[in-house]
Formats: C-alpha cells, structure tokens, sequence
C-alpha cells in the first residue's frame, strides 16, 4: 500500500488542511481499512473493485463527504483500490456545505448528485482522470467552487477556537478558550455544534485520542503507560477505555490489526 502526504495547493490551504492519497493494486482479499476520529471532516474520492467485494454494499458511493466521527467507520477494499482524501478544517462544514455540521456528525453523504459536483460532473471527470496530479487538480476546483457558493462563511471565532484545541492536543482548558474569545459556555457549544458538528469537550477529546493513535501508530514509545502520560491521559486504563470508544479496539488490537491491511 502506497501511502503520500500532500500539501494543498495554495488556493485551497484555507479550507483544506493536508491530503491523504492511499494506492494499493495489490489486495487480493478483501480488508478493512478504518476511518477513525481525528477531528477533521473529509472530502473522499474513493475507487475500489465493489465487483469483488463479499462483506460489504456493493454500490460504495466514490465521491462522499464524511462529518465528525466519533465512531469508527470501515471502508472495504479490494483489488485496485485508491483513495484521496482532503481533510478539511474542522470550521468548514458549515463555511462550503451550507449545512449545520451537527447534522452531518457520524454520518456520509453521496457528493455526486448534489451541486455543485453534478454540474460539473465532476464524479466522472475523477474516474477519467488519467494522472493523481489531473485528479487532484478537479478537487481543488470543486474546493474552489464550494467556497464562492457560501462567502464569506468562514466564522473566525470557531476558526480560533479549533485551533487552539488541536495547538494543545486537546489539553487546554476551555474555560482558557472562552476567555480568550470572551464568549460565554453555552455560546461556545452552539457554536460548535452548528460549525463543528460535536461540542467542545468531545472534540478535545478527540484530539487528545488522535495525539495517543499518532504516537503508537509511529511507535514513538517504549511502555504504554508513556503514551498514557504523553497525551494527558490519568493512567494506562483511562488511554484503553478511550481507544476501544474510538476504535473498538484496545492499543494492542488496533496496531495488530493495522499492521495486517495489506502493503
């Protein structure tokens, strides 16, 4: 399996935080590869062999906008499989969808017959696309034409928030966060709920989940109870409690079971 890190391109860096392209042609069987809660939501163009596949729908949508998870979500893969995800902001739901974020949490949704995607047939254009760079190219284009439907759309005041959560791996007080902003508890979770889709507590603890899942899935430690202390968690048990509420696995089951996708 191919893995590449892309930086956006400057015309949607406001809007999209980094891109994520996975390649593989070389699945014979089929496997699971799961979307876990990292506190961006994603635009996905995906493309896999659904003729193959016995376990799953075999009409998987290939152009499909996933909200705030706090559930994990399984993507079945077999034969040719690509995937490009652009992870958006946490912000802009609302700013290029139009849509209140919370009704979008834990849910996707087939970008393929809503606009502006259908007008520009943009799911096919994707599919003929010859070269990633072609591809990537159309994505940054429908990027660009969801962001000119809903200006100026971006709430600063969210946008700061956000980011001072994801700065401190979940770990700064929200109380600090209120007070710098000089907003009150409850108008910080509506907030939230309206342009994030979660309320401020879950998505700190989203992206203290997501800090912990970085620095075992680089085996940056030696005891789990490292990782534990790292992330701000009490102790070994709250990190194991946390991980199986994200994942359905402990530490140990979730790094068994990624290292068995297939490469």
């Amino acid at each position: 399996m191919k893995t590449q890190a892309i930086i956006p391109h400057p015309s949607v860096a406001a809007y999209v935080s980094n891109i994520v392209v996975i390649e593989n042609n070389n699945i014979y069987r089929e496997a699971v590869l799961p979307l876990i809660a990292n506190s961006y939501p994603s635009i996905t163009f995906q493309i896999t062999d659904t003729g193959l596949l016995l376990n799953s729908p075999k009409n998987m949508d290939s152009l499909v906008l996933y909200g705030q998870n706090t559930k994990p979500i399984e993507l079945h893969t077999r034969g040719y499989v690509i995937i490009i995800a652009y992870f958006l902001y946490p912000h802009m739901l609302k700013a290029l969808f139009g849509i209140d974020a919370k009704e979008l949490t834990n849910i996707s949704i087939d970008l393929n017959f809503s606009e502006p995607a259908r007008s520009i047939s943009l799911k096919e254009q994707l599919l003929n696309a010859m070269t990633l760079g072609k591809r990537l190219q159309l994505m940054n284009n429908y990027v660009l034409k969801l962001a000119d439907r809903y200006k100026p759309g971006i709430n600063n005041t969210i946008a700061f928030a956000t980011q001072a959560i994801q700065k401190s791996k979940g770990l700064i007080s929200l109380t600090q966060v209120q007070g710098e902003l000089f907003v009150t508890e409850r108008t910080l979770q509506r907030l939230f709920e309206f342009h994030v889709g979660v309320s401020p507590k879950t998505f700190s603890r989203i992206c203290q989940f997501h800090s912990a899942l970085q620095q075992l899935s680089q085996n940056q430690f030696t005891e789990m109870t490292d990782v534990a202390f790292e992330s701000g968690y009490a102790d070994q048990s709250h990190l194991i409690r946390t991980f199986k509420e994200f994942t359905n696995y402990t530490p140990l089951e979730y790094l068994k079971s990624a290292s068995e996708f297939p490469r």
